[in-house]
């Protein structure tokens, strides 16, 4: 079975959130600017990433973060609506590359790529469990 069979170049993908004061490095560390988190970037990117093909993954398929090199290019503050945005570049067997943006409605405040793995859910976990821990 080939699961990208479906993922082609050019599909797309975004997710958006308001940033909360739990989403700042405040949150996490009292004497840090309250602004919007990398970490928390990082993840919108992955998940505007996994919307961007996760509809066209063969039944009981998933994508699994892999590689991320992103730049944060500005703070946001609480308040702001962050759109990170996601689009298929390559395809290079089961690895799925993605160039990515995050906006929060003022400023371009990240870019950069990200790379998913495809993996067989029930397989994944059969090793997940197997494995020495």
């Amino acid at each position: 079975m080939n699961p990208t069979e479906a993922i082609r170049a050019g599909m797309s993908g975004s997710e958006t959130t308001v940033v909360t004061r739990e989403l700042t490095v405040a949150h996490f560390h009292p004497t840090m600017p309250e602004v919007y988190g990398t970490p928390f970037m990082i993840y919108l990117l992955e998940v505007a990433s996994s919307n961007a093909i996760r509809d066209h993954l063969p039944q009981g398929w998933v994508s699994v973060g892999y590689e991320v090199h992103v730049k944060h290019l500005a703070a946001t503050p609480v308040g702001r609506t962050v759109t990170a945005t996601a689009r298929v570049y390559s395809i290079d067997g089961r690895f799925v590359k993605f160039t990515v943006e995050a906006h929060d409605g003022v400023a371009k405040i990240g870019q950069g790529t990200h790379v998913r793995a495809l993996v067989e859910l029930a397989r994944f976990n059969k090793n997940l469990h197997a494995a020495p821990g």
